[in-house]
């Protein structure tokens, strides 16, 4: 039967924990990856589709520390309003 030395299986066993954290690291990575936000072309096209109007113009801003995406259409009664979309969330505020 042969020897195993020491240093062979502290080598082997090495590898295998780092081979283990590397992959769960990869996982929890993945997953953060899955996080979206809404880009200004999203953020128009809800705006068009959900509340039926014509856009005049679309920026992105940063307000108080969050993305924001400024649209600005046109009501239905001929004035001009701006709408703020929430990036993270897709929330549409006056």
């Amino acid at each position: 039967m042969e020897m195993i030395s020491l240093q062979v299986v502290m080598q082997t066993y090495t590898k295998t924990f780092l081979l283990a954290l590397f992959l769960s690291t990869s996982v929890f990575a993945g997953s953060e990856l899955t996080f979206s936000i809404l880009t200004l072309d999203q953020a128009t096209q809800k705006v068009i589709e959900e509340l039926k109007t014509k856009v005049l113009g679309a920026k992105t801003e940063s307000i108080d520390g969050k993305i924001v995406h400024v649209i600005k259409v046109l009501t239905d009664d001929g004035r001009v309003q701006h709408l703020k979309i929430d990036a993270e969330s897709g929330n549409i505020s006056k």
